[in-house]
């Protein structure tokens, strides 16, 4: 099992910055990748960013050029720094972690309210 927490959401002005933090805990060997996704009111989760095991990473085309993704292997965190946020940026983020075999499974984290005001 992995046990993810997430934390830094909140609220901010339009053009401003958030950090979010993932603390990943339990079976990390079997993780694949880890992302964020994010989900606002009325609408579907979606993919924000994602990062393999290997270090490769992808955006969803909303968010390139201000968001970036990164990961600290000794910590067993990501993050996600988000630059220049639109009040459209504005959504539950939940930290997701991904498991290749046996077969697929995504773990979720709590998720953490991400606010941007006009």
């Amino acid at each position: 099992q992995v046990q993810l927490v997430e934390s830094g959401g909140g609220l901010v002005q339009a053009g401003g910055s958030l950090r979010l933090s993932c603390a990943a805990s339990g079976t990390i060997f079997s993780i694949n990748a880890m992302g964020w996704y994010r989900q606002a009111p009325g609408k579907q989760r979606e993919l924000v960013a994602t990062i393999t095991s290997g270090g490769s990473t992808n955006y969803t085309d909303s968010v390139k050029g201000r968001f970036t993704i990164s990961r600290d292997i000794a910590k067993n965190a990501v993050y996600l720094q988000m630059n220049s946020l639109k009040p459209e940026d504005t959504a539950v983020y939940y930290c997701n972690a991904v498991r290749v075999l046996p077969l697929r499974y995504d773990y979720w984290g709590q998720g953490t309210q991400v606010t941007v005001s006009s």
